[in-house]
């Protein structure tokens, strides 16, 4: 038997580092290797390609992973990891576990679908194109995640507690404290909520810590308000009802998509808009909508006490589009109408076939509702691209293109300084999740605001805690 690792404790950066994507940070402690969020790299090829590298964490030497929440850039690389020889348990919410489920499957399906068409369509460098992973391992990490409430504190790995807390950004999403053998406390952000979302709380103050990781997707930017962005997408949608045109709004199955329906709902109900038919294409969107509308029935504490008075998804005319069938339908709609697909950043999944389709006519438009990562399909879009190829051809963009980023559920610069003020300085914050520009600039305003110290890690860095 070997002796226990008497190394001192340290945290290596494994993904979300110079990015958005990829969330991968590996705690080790004397006796123990804590793994917090297991998600994939998602935009530009380089990116992706990341995905496909043999894990740098030794997947069977991990004790434990925690996830901070369901998105696909937290957990979706957990099947992989699984795969390559991770025993442990997987440290999650209940909401976080039931979303994760639907996340994993779903990716499951879509990766062994894209190597499928790649095949079938020739046009994969790769002979042949595999996926990731498959429905076997996506099973077989479900398995492993245990229920973990918020504010228990819980040992997860020898001398390593976890005690998660409300981050307020999907329903189940949290931060994490991770409480060491020598006494280090490590606070993950995870992705931050903004106090202003229309479904759930506000993300609960920024605790004591020794060494934090704080996201940075909008470190940069300050969201619109939300009065104003629903008067933007109010317009966007009349004006392209006027001219015979079909809105295509790409959202992430989790959390946008039902974002994008209340705020639908209120226009609705406010007589703001035309009372068009919306069309859900996407077969995960519909299971969350499932269980956000499950949450709001037991008056789940998560949500806002008003929503328990109402439902906050009444848009009048819903259309389901489970099956492939029920999608290739949508194809021939030739009168005004709301498609709602994913993904959100047009990496992948069925709204590619529906900007294939919607595109090239300018009657149409596109509504971006989120933060677009470089490399993506929807950042080339976001920033005025006359053309976007998918699917092995050049697309030509004559639709009109909107973003509406205040629908992003990540918290602004503004809000995210306001979360940290309150809390003393930690001797080390680390700017994780963001593009470089935006990590640099609340750095910044880290120091010159808060006293705080704090740097921005590159992909690989580990630095020693204590």
């Amino acid at each position: 038997m070997s002796p226990p690792r008497t190394d001192p404790a340290s945290l290596t950066f494994l993904g979300a580092a110079g990015t958005v994507t990829g969330s991968r940070f590996l705690v080790e402690a004397p006796g123990a290797r804590v793994l917090v969020d297991c998600g994939l790299f998602q935009g530009g090829k380089a990116l992706r390609e990341r995905n496909w590298a043999p894990s740098t964490a030794d997947p069977a030497s991990l004790d434990a992973v925690v996830l901070t929440h369901a998105h696909l850039d937290h957990t979706g690389y957990l099947p992989r990891l699984v795969r390559e020889g991770f025993t442990g348990p997987v440290h999650a919410t209940p909401y976080t576990a039931e979303l994760a489920r639907l996340v994993l499957e779903d990716s499951a399906r879509l990766q062994e679908e894209d190597a499928d068409y790649a095949n079938r369509k020739g046009f994969s460098k790769h002979r042949p194109a595999l996926p990731l992973y498959d429905h076997d391992d996506a099973r077989h990490a479900i398995a492993k995640i245990v229920h973990l409430g918020f504010g228990a504190g819980t040992d997860i790995a020898p001398g390593v507690r976890v005690t998660l807390q409300r981050a307020g950004h999907i329903l189940g999403s949290s931060s994490a404290l991770l409480s060491l053998p020598g006494g280090e406390r490590v606070f993950v952000s995870g992705d931050v909520g903004r106090p202003s979302h229309p479904l759930l709380l506000p993300p609960e103050p920024f605790p004591p810590s020794d060494v934090a990781l704080v996201e940075s997707t909008y470190g940069n930017r300050r969201h619109e308000p939300a009065e104003q962005a629903l008067d933007r997408l109010a317009d966007v949608i009349s004006r392209t009802a006027k001219r015979g045109g079909v809105v295509v709004i790409p959202a992430f199955a989790v959390d946008r998509t039902e974002v994008v329906l209340h705020a639908l709902s209120q226009l609705r109900h406010a007589g703001r808009v035309p009372d068009l038919p919306v069309h859900v294409d996407s077969p995960m969107a519909l299971a969350v909508l499932r269980v956000y509308e499950d949450a709001v029935a037991s008056q789940d504490p998560e949500l806002r006490p008003g929503l328990r008075d109402h439902d906050p998804f009444d848009i009048g005319e819903l259309h389901a589009e489970r099956s492939r069938e029920d999608s290739k339908t949508i194809n021939d709609i030739s009168y005004p109408t709301i498609i709602v697909s994913s993904s959100g950043m047009a990496t992948g999944g069925r709204v590619l076939h529906h900007l294939v389709r919607r595109l090239p006519d300018p009657r149409n438009a596109v509504v971006l509702v989120g933060f677009q990562a470089q490399g993506t399909r929807g950042r080339a879009l976001a920033d005025g691209a006359r053309s976007v190829k998918m699917f092995g051809q050049d697309v030509p963009v004559r639709a009109e293109v909107v973003t509406v980023d205040a629908f992003s559920v990540h918290a602004d610069a503004d809000e995210l300084v306001a979360w940290m003020r309150p809390a003393p300085a930690p001797t080390a914050a680390f700017l994780v999740h963001g593009e470089p520009s935006g990590s640099a600039a609340l750095r910044d305003r880290m120091a010159t605001e808060l006293g705080w110290s704090a740097s921005v890690p590159s992909l690989g860095d580990r630095t020693v805690l204590g």
